[in-house]
């Protein structure tokens, strides 16, 4: 299944490079993602981190679940989603298991999502995560470590939240015996930028 999953994000990231008629060194000048990782993606050989996601959809100029899916027309004014219980595009990469909810709409401000923090320990991570935005993330179950590089670390158990700006580097784990599960809002990586 994860092989089906990846195969979408696979053919839609090759599509849309390919509708923009762009090499892959051009779609990697234009996301700052470099060309081998882009090629690979496509290929359905590497789960981008979600920090590559984000640069691959403002680079594109689209919002993070139209890389799952084709969007639906913009709605202008008046618009709704609806995500049910256990609806939503998965992704997973190897710290979180994310389930992207409500992604009928484009042009989103806000990217929710419904997340199992799989990770264990600071050191899995290979670097920070840091991207343009802000992040709110809401503990559901469990109980996570946020840490951040100008902060101390800190817990946090099911009822429990943060809020932080995404440019400085953090990384959640869960601290549970069984994987933490939260809900994670991050903007558009635009927001506030004009």
């Amino acid at each position: 299944m994860e092989g089906n999953k990846q195969s979408v994000l696979a053919r839609r990231l090759r599509a849309l490079r390919q509708a923009r008629t762009w090499t892959l060194k051009q779609a990697a000048a234009a996301t700052g993602v470099s060309a081998s990782t882009l090629s690979k993606i496509e290929n359905g050989l590497l789960s981008p981190t979600y920090d590559n996601l984000i640069k691959i959809a403002a680079g594109l100029e689209l919002d993070v679940a139209e890389l799952f899916t084709a969007p639906d027309a913009h709605m202008g004014t008046g618009r709704r989603s609806l995500s049910r219980q256990g609806e939503g595009r998965q992704y997973e990469t190897p710290y979180y298991d994310h389930r992207l909810l409500c992604t009928a709409l484009s042009h989103k401000r806000m990217m929710p999502f419904h997340t199992r923090v799989k990770a264990r320990a600071f050191e899995e991570f290979h670097d920070w995560s840091r991207h343009r935005g802000e992040e709110f993330v809401y503990v559901l179950e469990g109980e996570v470590q946020l840490y951040t590089e100008f902060y101390e670390p800190a817990r946090l158990k099911a009822g429990e939240s943060f809020y932080i700006d995404s440019r400085m580097g953090h990384r959640v784990i869960s601290l549970s015996q069984e994987d933490a599960v939260v809900l994670w809002v991050s903007t558009h990586a635009d927001i506030g930028e004009e």
